[in-house]
């Protein structure tokens, strides 16, 4: 039996799968290609935005409600293998939590990537898929699944590197998440003319940061996938009120806006896209 295309995708927190990855992971998954999901952490320093969930109680058993939303999550997008690594919640950066010694923050580099690389060697995928250096805005979780994807790409194919922890194999492609921020600002402003209330109107609201990234070399059609996309960001009930943005832009304008994911090839084996060229697959040259 031939061996299926997978893709594996490496997140730090529920509901991080659906925000920048929850198109392309319905599509690949009715496209046939087998999909997976590793979470970094359970979670448990999320807030809570819904203000009848915000108790005590709530906040005690936080990482069993996030972990109850990321399955239904799961479920809505097809994701075919889900893993969780484990780890505690770091908490955004100078969050004492950060300090916690069971957090991702604080777990040995060289410990977690040897995690993955079994998981990666498990499911040997072609496509990795995570963060910038950045962790995409500067979370501790996220700059570390940034680093543990990256040393496990360089890694997992070694056989002197992690013995014991499968067989090796090699990807042939690590990617890392992206966003056309300049996409949003544009929605925002048609969204004002028709008299909604945005972001624009938030005292502070700092347009210059809406830069687009211009290292984007791959944009994922998800037209098709929107409402998954959509359905599967409203099981995450505790972190993502209704008011989110991807909730409130008008439906006439979610096709041009919220229609396409946006990702960074950094390594690759099979080549990369000619210059001033953009891949539409995240499987280009491996098909």
């Amino acid at each position: 039996m031939t061996k299926p295309l997978t893709l594996l995708v490496v997140h730090a927190h529920p509901d991080d799968e659906v925000i920048t990855t929850g198109g392309t992971l319905a599509r690949a998954s009715d496209d046939g290609l087998h999909t997976v999901l590793v979470t970094c952490t359970r979670g448990e320093e999320g807030e809570i935005v819904i203000p009848a969930l915000d108790t005590e109680e709530n906040h005690l058993r936080l990482a069993e409600l996030r972990e109850m939303e990321l399955r239904c999550s799961i479920e809505i997008l097809g994701i075919r293998s889900f893993y969780q690594l484990g780890y505690r919640d770091s908490g955004m950066a100078g969050n004492l939590a950060n300090l916690h010694p069971a957090s991702f923050h604080m777990a040995d580099l060289d410990e977690a990537t040897g995690r993955l690389v079994e998981i990666v060697r498990r499911e040997r995928p072609e496509v990795l898929i995570s963060y910038n250096e950045q962790g995409g805005y500067g979370h501790p979780d996220h700059i570390k699944a940034h680093q543990i994807t990256v040393a496990a790409f360089h890694t997992a194919g070694d056989p002197t590197r992690y013995p014991g922890l499968g067989e090796p194999w090699q990807p042939s492609k690590l990617y890392y998440t992206s966003f056309r921020r300049s996409i949003w600002l544009k929605a925002w402003e048609m969204m004002r003319e028709r008299g909604l209330k945005t972001p624009l109107d938030e005292p502070g609201f700092d347009p210059s940061r809406y830069v687009d990234d211009p290292r984007i070399t791959t944009i994922v059609p998800i037209h098709g996938y929107i409402q998954r996309k959509l359905d599967a960001l409203a099981c995450h009930r505790t972190q993502i009120a209704p008011t989110w943005p991807f909730f409130i832009i008008p439906e006439d304008l979610r096709q041009e806006f919220v229609g396409h994911e946006y990702f960074v090839l950094v390594e690759s084996l099979v080549g990369f896209p000619s210059p001033g060229q953009i891949e539409t697959d995240l499987f280009a040259r491996l098909r």
